[in-house]
């Protein structure tokens, strides 16, 4: 929704820069959220720690690297392929061969050309670095079991020092490409900080580590309310940072603590509001809702709407409207590709000759198991 509300509040959109996607005509409200939301971005960085948490906390003992890498590839490519073909029929079809092919096997951001990387559907470059993290993931995994329970903490900092210590890389020795005045960056600033795979791999890593760190039940009694407070404050440092710090390290720690507050208390059997249905079936439906915004948001709005702004009121009711219009094209998505998919070919229809022993000591999360 963070994603969502910073795509709403911008002043111009990305397929149409004369046509604004935020829809309020008086100047100040829409800079007034545009200057709140813009850092919306952060929002993918929870993101990339959440998926190495949950994979880390899920992975069964004994499961082969192949039966994983399937799964994933079966929840990321069907929903991709079919908003890119949408993309394609709508606006995209005059995208060159050397860009919009990339973006297909969601391999785009490995370059640094801005045609290549804005191509088809923009939302997907973040899919990008998830293709890379779970092409690592098993690797990783084996890292992850060898790291004594003493230094999972050690190691926690370390991922965190790394987050911050890529843009400190990037202003010391990343330059070149075209100037961006938004960021204050050069192109090759931009996408090495913000959107190339390797370098957000340390999010998922620290994911990874939480996921131990939480199983092994070493995670202080910190709430949910603690940590959504600290968050606020580090999304506010936020609006501090220069860029490209201000994409991800005020807000790296708090993201951490509101996912380990979060399955901390699932743990404990106080999984309360967060496990109620209507929000399991909004995380069921985020994945879709997340991938279709260039769809709905960047053509949908403008094709639909022109680049017409409205009172107050109205202006409400169209975001509202346009919100519900982006979770229906998420839920179709969900419903109609992602279910039947999974159901159908993420689990292998072999019966194994012999059941796979169990092992706490394999498993990255002993206690919680």
């Amino acid at each position: 929704m963070l994603v969502f509300f910073s795509h709403a509040s911008l002043l111009s959109g990305p397929n149409r820069p004369d046509a604004p996607l935020n829809l309020f005509a008086n100047h100040r409200i829409a800079k007034g959220l545009s200057d709140v939301f813009g850092p919306g971005y952060v929002a993918v960085s929870f993101f990339f720690v959440l998926s190495g948490f949950v994979l880390a906390w899920s992975t069964k003992p004994g499961e082969r690297a192949t039966a994983f890498w399937r799964r994933r590839a079966l929840k990321i490519y069907p929903n991709h392929i079919v908003v890119f073909v949408i993309a394609m029929w709508l606006f995209a079809s005059s995208t060159p061969m050397h860009a919009w092919l990339p973006n297909l096997f969601l391999v785009h951001t490995w370059s640094n050309q801005p045609e290549v990387i804005s191509s088809v559907n923009l939302p997907a470059w973040s899919l990008c670095v998830e293709v890379f993290a779970y092409a690592l993931f098993p690797l990783l995994l084996m890292l992850l079991r060898r790291i004594p329970e003493s230094r999972l903490w050690l190691w926690a900092g370390g991922m965190v020092a790394c987050v911050v210590g890529v843009p400190v890389v990037t202003q010391l020795f990343v330059s070149g490409g075209v100037r961006i005045p938004m960021y204050h960056l050069w192109m090759n600033q931009l996408w090495f900080s913000y959107g190339f795979p390797p370098m957000r791999l340390f999010e998922f890593g620290l994911g990874m580590v939480l996921a131990r760190i939480v199983a092994a039940g070493l995670w202080p009694r910190i709430g949910l309310v603690a940590s959504a407070v600290a968050f606020g404050a580090g999304y506010w440092l936020t609006f501090a940072l220069p860029y490209p710090y201000r994409f991800y390290v005020g807000t790296i720690i708090p993201f951490g603590m509101l996912i380990c507050a979060a399955a901390a208390k699932d743990v404990r059997g106080e999984g309360g509001w967060l496990a109620s249905r209507p929000m399991v079936w909004l995380g069921n439906v985020s994945f879709a809702f997340y991938v279709v915004q260039g769809v709905v948001m960047f053509w949908g709005r403008p094709r639909v709407l022109d680049a017409r702004t409205y009172g107050v009121v109205p202006a409400l009711g169209l975001l509202i409207a346009l919100f519900l219009a982006n979770l229906l094209a998420g839920w179709l998505l969900y419903r109609l590709v992602e279910m039947p998919v999974m159901r159908r070919w993420s689990r292998s229809r072999k019966r194994p000759s012999q059941a796979a022993p169990r092992s706490t000591e394999s498993v990255p999360v002993g206690k919680a198991a």
